[in-house]
């Protein structure tokens, strides 16, 4: 971690009341804190398999960045870190210790993860020549975590929030049919795709902006598996056009939603400039939408989880993806945390792991609240979660993914449906 790092301290706040809320005025705080690894500590890589070396310098820093609301009766917490996923056990010490040392409750904490590829692996690494280094990196990641939602909560004060929709162009579908006649990774542009940025922009008492949420679904790989350098990739790169573009007077976290099939419109490659035009992009329609939007001091908040869980599955030990023979066998049955989060109207439907599309859509569609927004690898990680119409096309997210067919769709969908009916 590097030393004398500025730390960025700013106030949030919540949304429009629903119908039949008493009216309540929240408080609210922001925090960014670096938790960018030493350049030459050789940390193993998150992403890719093939990548078997550390990582070889800094590109652009990684963040976390935390919000704390309290609406007087509830206090609740969302931090948005640049890293692959949100390991089981990582969640359960950070939103412990969140708990212990903020008075927000388990149940109101929702920790997410950017999913770029280009950072410290969250797996602790089998090789001895890794493990001493990893250590100290990951007690690092979860102590700044932890601290940047402290410091969120201190700084808490009256603000106001908006929300609205934009669209960007810049994620395809990428379960491709192969020359061999499966389905594999690739570009699919007639694949289902969702183009949707949701915005979420928060404003002290005198409407001046101060933190801005974005959600949109694609995978942070535009810099690929060749790249052994630390990078935010798309999602980083987007943070910092938002912030940058305000002055570094506001904090810009990124949900990632449901992209387990979804990556950049290019492939995976070892072009920078490719990330900051796409993070451009991104990033642009961010500010456009953001500066659209009417803002209210009022809201309340609300928070449940409950975890499902659906039947296992793993490849059979002579099943070879390469050649198109892909076989299961029951395997232990796979827990998915539902973790919802309600700032008025808007519901942030957390899911521990790399949702595709179709489940995003489904929830979209059911849910009584038009900003239902879901966002992936919160809370813990179950693996790839494919919707049901998935499963027949058998191409990565498929083999790699612990569930057996029929099950996590309804599930995940069911179990945030019976959630709202709690608000």
């Amino acid at each position: 971690m590097r030393a004398g790092r500025p730390v960025l301290i700013l106030a949030l706040a919540a949304a429009t009341i629903p119908a039949g809320a008493a009216a309540v005025t929240l408080r609210a705080g922001a925090a960014r804190l670096e938790i960018t690894p030493p350049a030459d500590a050789a940390l193993p890589m998150s992403g890719y398999g093939s990548r078997t070396e550390g990582h070889k310098g800094i590109h652009d820093p990684l963040f976390t960045r935390a919000i704390f609301l309290d609406d007087g009766s509830r206090r609740a917490v969302i931090v948005s870190s640049d890293v692959i996923f949100m390991p089981e056990a990582f969640w359960n010490a950070a939103s412990e210790r969140i708990a212990r040392e903020t008075g927000v409750p388990r149940e109101h904490i929702l920790l997410a993860a950017t999913h770029t590829h280009g950072g410290p692996s969250l797996t602790a690494p089998r090789n001895p020549e890794f493990a001493a280094r990893w250590q100290v990196w990951i007690e690092s990641f979860e102590n700044r975590v932890v601290e940047a939602a402290c410091q969120a909560a201190a700084s808490a004060q009256p603000a106001r929030i908006g929300s609205g929709t934009g669209k960007a162009y810049i994620n395809t579908n990428r379960r491709a049919r192969l020359a061999n006649g499966g389905w594999g990774l690739g570009v699919n542009p007639e694949g289902v795709s969702d183009k949707t940025v949701s915005v979420v922009r928060i404003d002290n008492a005198s409407g001046e902006p101060l933190a801005i949420l974005m959600h949109y679904a694609v995978h942070g790989v535009v810099m690929g598996p060749r790249n052994y350098q630390i990078t935010s990739d798309l999602p980083g790169f987007a943070e910092r056009f938002v912030e940058q573009r305000y002055g570094d007077k506001t904090v810009a976290a990124f949900l990632a939603g449901a992209s387990g099939d979804q990556n950049p419109i290019y492939e995976p490659g070892d072009n920078f400039s490719r990330v900051a035009a796409l993070g451009a992009i991104l990033g642009e329609e961010v500010v456009r939408v953001a500066g659209g939007l009417r803002t209210s001091p009022k809201g309340r908040i609300f928070g449940a989880q409950r975890v499902v869980s659906c039947p296992g599955r793993t490849l059979t030990a002579d099943s070879d993806p390469r050649q198109n023979r892909i076989r299961f066998e029951p395997s232990d049955p796979v827990d998915i945390r539902l973790s919802l989060l309600m700032v008025s109207n808007i519901a942030f439907a957390g899911v521990s792991g790399e949702v595709l599309t179709g489940i995003a859509q489904r929830l979209s569609k059911e849910s009584p609240f038009s900003r239902t927004l879901l966002v992936a690898h919160a809370n813990g990680s179950s693996g790839y979660i494919p919707d049901d119409a998935s499963f027949s096309q058998v191409s990565y997210e498929i083999w790699v993914s612990k569930l057996q067919p029929g099950c996590a769709e309804g599930a995940i969908v069911d179990g945030f449906l019976a959630l709202l009916d709690e608000y």
